[in-house]
């Protein structure tokens, strides 16, 4: 019970400062007995546990602070990668840990955004390594916190348009979804495509929420009457996570 009550208690930074001091410790033990961070052995089992703190406590710290998201992932990358080599990973751990004692701190303690009732873990787009995911995301979570609704479903929107075309260009059939200028198609059109396309099989949540997802952007986007609500964007909250989650994997990105 102590132990989880010192967990709701510390702030994302502390906790993400103390994941990054951890895994050099056990990057440098694991070097000194020769063992490999990749394999199936104590040291990569804690490098494996450290890097899903670090990532669970960047999700939390991305969506309450306004630092360099696409910058930090990078680094944290380099700090938990089993692969890393040792100077690399000691110049990533010191950029990180000055930018968590400053940039992020200051932002955190300024209350830039506070973004913690955000629509999508920000630790899943992270999982991604792809940066614009992490700021459209950011984006909308928020949005989300600030009840800018409409602009929330505008950023969901293109956050599942994304996802969709990753998907398709990871499976080297983009060609399908543009046009005759070579410009992909928009929205409405991905998503039939997408929920007919047999490079993949869709799971019955996905092409239940696709539509769903479409309707409520394309509506905040071009409806000149329409002004989302609370409980609109809350009705697609599940299904956007489902939705991008399920793509991003068909990308080869998770």
């Amino acid at each position: 019970m102590a132990a989880r009550h010192r967990r709701e208690t510390t702030s994302p930074i502390e906790l993400l400062t103390k994941a990054v001091e951890d895994a050099l410790q056990v990057a440098k033990k694991a070097r000194r007995h020769g063992i490999s961070l990749s394999g199936d052995n104590f040291y990569a089992n804690k490098i494996a546990e450290l890097r899903a703190d670090g990532a669970n406590a960047f999700g939390e710290l991305s969506s309450q602070s306004a630092g360099d998201t696409t910058a930090m992932a990078e680094m944290i990358e380099a700090v938990f990668s089993p692969s890393t080599n040792q100077s690399e990973r000691l110049r990533a751990a010191r950029e990180l840990l000055f930018s968590l004692k400053t940039t992020w701190r200051q932002s955190d303690a300024q209350g830039v955004a506070d973004d913690t009732e955000g629509v999508f873990p920000l630790a899943i787009l992270s999982q991604a390594k792809r940066g614009y995911l992490i700021t459209v995301g950011r984006q909308m979570n928020g949005c989300f916190s600030r009840g800018w609704y409409d602009a929330c479903a505008v950023m969901m929107r293109r956050l599942v348009e994304i996802a969709i075309i990753e998907a398709y260009e990871h499976k080297n059939i983009a060609d399908k979804i543009k046009d005759d200028k070579g410009n992909y198609l928009q929205l409405s059109d991905l998503v039939h495509k997408a929920l007919s396309e047999n490079a993949w099989t869709l799971s019955r949540n996905t092409r239940k929420f696709l539509p769903d997802l479409r309707d409520v952007g394309h509506m905040s986007a071009h409806g000149r009457y329409y002004s989302a609500r609370k409980p609109d964007v809350e009705r697609v909250r599940q299904g956007c996570r489902v939705v991008v989650e399920e793509f991003l994997h068909h990308a080869g990105l998770l």
